[in-house]
């Protein structure tokens, strides 16, 4: 029985100060209804502002709550470019599931990147559930989270990645 997978890019480090997709915010705080621009990583609030008059092919992304239901996002998914999730604290992991279900039940193909209290011991986990990208806590090193993807080659369970270790190294007998 064969099984298919997604094959994401390894995850990747995003450094904050280097970003390419930025937010909107003024004086008194976030603008409520943003004008149209490229690489713009709107508050989901900002995002239901504008979508309906938002251009087709302008790259979009939306920072989504961990606490609200990732089902509420998934008629705009193909409009996304980048979907950012957020781990408020470090032991919060509903984040987690959100990312396996943007790639699971909903096949999304952008970017899925991973924000907030992100530490290096959560990346193996984040590259098996489907996370992209991660913006590290600026105490983190990202040397030692590029070395924490290769301390588990395999694993029993499958993940958005592969079959599980068992399918892949079936014997031909």
């Amino acid at each position: 029985m064969s099984q298919t997978h997604t094959t994401l890019p390894r995850l990747q480090f995003i450094d904050a100060r280097k970003d390419t997709w930025h937010t909107l915010g003024g004086e008194d705080g976030p603008i409520s209804h943003p004008t149209p621009a490229p690489n713009l990583l709107l508050s989901l609030a900002q995002w239901h502002a504008v979508r309906d008059t938002w251009p087709q092919g302008l790259a979009v992304g939306v920072q989504f709550p961990n606490d609200a239901d990732i089902e509420t996002l998934a008629a705009d998914l193909p409009r996304l470019a980048l979907v950012a999730l957020a781990f408020p604290k470090w032991t919060d992991g509903r984040a987690y599931s959100q990312a396996h279900l943007l790639r699971t039940r909903w096949r999304y193909g952008g970017a899925v990147r991973a924000t907030g209290e992100v530490l290096v011991d959560m990346v193996p986990l984040m590259a098996r559930t489907g996370f992209s990208e991660a913006v590290l806590r600026a105490d983190q090193s990202r040397e030692a989270a590029e070395r924490a993807l290769g301390f588990f080659p395999g694993f029993y369970q499958g993940d958005v990645q592969s079959a599980p270790w068992f399918v892949r190294n079936r014997s031909a007998a």
